[in-house]
């Protein structure tokens, strides 16, 4: 069995009192999937790094930590 991975990106939409994921033309036809097919959906959600980063406050800009390291020689 040969297995057809392809990474799309897609909003989901309400249908109903349900969601849906539309799954490109493009994309259905590289992984050989038609209308009826049952395929199997990995679901990823958010990206909790981002979140994650976005939420720390630096007392200092990335720029700064990089001057004191240069002063304090953490390179050789």
């Amino acid at each position: 069995m040969v297995i057809e991975l392809v990474e799309i990106t897609s909003q989901v939409r309400q249908w109903g009192r349900s969601v849906g994921v539309v799954i490109p033309k493009e994309a259905a036809e590289k992984a050989h999937i038609k209308t009826g097919d049952k395929i199997r959906l990995l679901i990823m959600g958010k990206n909790p790094l981002r979140e994650t980063f976005g939420i720390l406050k630096m007392k200092r800009t990335t720029k700064e930590i990089l001057q004191e390291v240069d002063r304090e020689g953490w390179d050789e």
